[in-house]
């Protein structure tokens, strides 16, 4: 970790922070989701510079030291991508492996398809691809919160998420350490479901009644990292990314029925919440995800890993990556 390095370079007209680490002729782009940082790739930002890549993990906008536009209708998929792009030529960088995870896998399908002549090879975690840029199978002829709201209901965390306001005042109300413990050790496959009167933050009173120690994978220090950030930043930025779903869908419509054409490979953990979305799980081995990305190459279930796969199974995750972008690799 401390041969890790930043700076902050300007990208698309804003300050973005980036973690970087190694010298290596190819470089490792890893793009983190919700609520993350960076530091969610601190493990294989590390192993793969000693493998003679190097390794770049940004915060994303709306996240810890870069800028975070008010506005949700600034955190489209155009704007992100750009930051990347814009942050890759700053940096010095043509082409690049990337490698997502959550929101930052959504972020990478929108990269390959907007961009692929950026991109050598992806190892995307989580969230598969689906045509018209939804991270879910929904009707394309409705809105994406629609589909949402009528296959889960109203106090679905991502229905929950898009009230400008509404889940920061709730998020405030909770101790923001016990709230990230909340979201990243959390193992239940099920859709989260909020009820309003509830919220996250008597989430988080029921979850410290409980005393749950955490897992060997996450420790104090780790949670204190991203309390710290999420304390001094608050979440706007990282909510604005849901309450763009709808502005998403409008603006890929020139896309709609898109491929994603780079070469792929897909992991995700068996008891990720995102695997048991109905439908996904019958898209991913059915044909469907194949359809939509061609050059799929292999898809990796991980037997007892939930969610935050790249902290839970890190040595595995780097193992996984090696061994597919080594391909790829200049001699």
């Amino acid at each position: 970790m401390e041969n890790i390095q930043h700076r902050t370079v300007r990208t698309n007209g804003i300050n973005m922070h980036v973690a970087w680490v190694g010298d290596g002729p190819d470089t490792v782009l890893f793009i983190h989701g919700f609520p993350e940082l960076w530091y969610s790739w601190r493990h294989q930002l590390v192993s793969l510079a000693a493998l003679d890549y190097r390794a770049v993990a940004p915060d994303l906008r709306g996240y810890g030291g870069t800028v975070a536009p008010p506005s949700a209708a600034s955190y489209t998929a155009f704007h992100v991508v750009g930051d990347l792009v814009g942050m890759l030529d700053a940096l010095g960088i043509g082409r690049a492996f990337v490698v997502g995870h959550d929101w930052g896998a959504v972020i990478a399908w929108y990269l390959c398809l907007l961009r692929p002549d950026r991109v050598k090879a992806l190892v995307n975690t989580s969230v598969p691809w689906y045509p018209g840029g939804t991270w879910f199978p929904c009707d394309p002829e409705k809105k994406p919160v629609e589909s949402i709201r009528a296959m889960h209901g109203d106090d679905y965390y991502v229905c929950r998420f898009q009230e400008p306001g509404e889940m920061e005042e709730d998020f405030a109300k909770a101790d923001t350490a016990k709230l990230i413990q909340l979201f990243l050790t959390s193992r239940d496959p099920g859709p989260p479901i909020v009820p309003k009167d509830l919220g996250f933050s008597g989430m988080t009173k029921l979850f410290e009644q409980h005393q749950i120690e955490l897992p060997s994978w996450l420790t104090e220090d780790d949670v204190s990292f991203y309390a710290t950030e999420f304390s001094r930043t608050g979440f706007t930025g990282a909510l604005n990314y849901y309450r763009c779903l709808d502005l998403n869908w409008e603006l890929l419509a020139p896309w709609a029925g898109a491929r994603v054409e780079v070469p792929v490979k897909f992991i995700v953990g068996d008891q990720d919440l995102a695997y048991h979305i109905p439908g996904v799980k019958e898209y991913i081995h059915g044909g469907g995800f194949k359809q939509a990305v061609p050059n799929l190459e292999e898809v990796v279930v991980m037997e007892g890993a939930a969610h935050f796969i790249q902290q839970e199974k890190a040595q595995e995750i780097t193992s996984h990556i090696h061994d597919f972008i080594k391909k790829f690799s200049s001699p």
